[in-house]
């Protein structure tokens, strides 16, 4: 909830200096540090509280739903009121830590088996994420002993096949 006090300063700001604190915080969530802290910490059937961002107010309208679905950049949250799928960015989702129950209840699943170089071959359309977190997709090439060779647009990379994921067409 954001105090009202604060909430009138905001009002009374100029619009350059609400342009600038903008900048600012798209950069603290957007920051791959804060979105790993949050995703590690979720697994699919956790109980979660997400943010309604439906509202026109200031007012944080908080609601709570399962996880569904993990992405690389949003999680599907299903609504217990509503019975709806949301995707969220992850810094919208709070792992609902006030329920021992539901913890209780929602083990983390088993991870999947870690990748192998026998999980791949070259002409595999497989995706990555790069050092800056951004995903890539691309083309095996070749398979190397601890990397694959990938031509993404044009790009050549080499990477280790723990970090790949192969690319389902729909």
């Amino acid at each position: 909830m954001i105090n009202p006090d604060t909430l009138e300063a905001l009002h009374r700001s100029r619009s350059v200096d609400l342009y600038h604190l903008s900048l600012v915080l798209d950069r603290l969530l957007t920051d791959p540090r804060r979105i790993l802290d949050v995703r590690a910490r979720l697994h699919v059937g956790q109980a979660v509280g997400f943010v309604d961002h439906r509202g026109n107010t200031a007012e944080l309208a908080m609601r709570s739903g399962r996880v569904v679905d993990l992405q690389d950049r949003h999680a599907v949250v299903r609504d217990d009121a509503l019975r709806q799928h949301w995707k969220l960015p992850y810094v919208a989702i709070e792992p609902d830590a006030s329920s021992p129950a539901g913890r209780a209840s929602d083990p983390p699943p088993m991870p999947p088996p870690k990748p192998t170089r026998e999980s791949f071959r070259a002409g595999d359309r497989v995706s990555f994420d790069d050092r800056h977190l951004q995903p890539r997709i691309g083309v095996i090439t070749r398979v190397n002993a601890q990397t694959a060779s990938i031509d993404c647009d044009g790009q050549r990379w080499r990477v280790s096949f723990q970090l790949l994921r192969h690319v389902r067409d729909v």
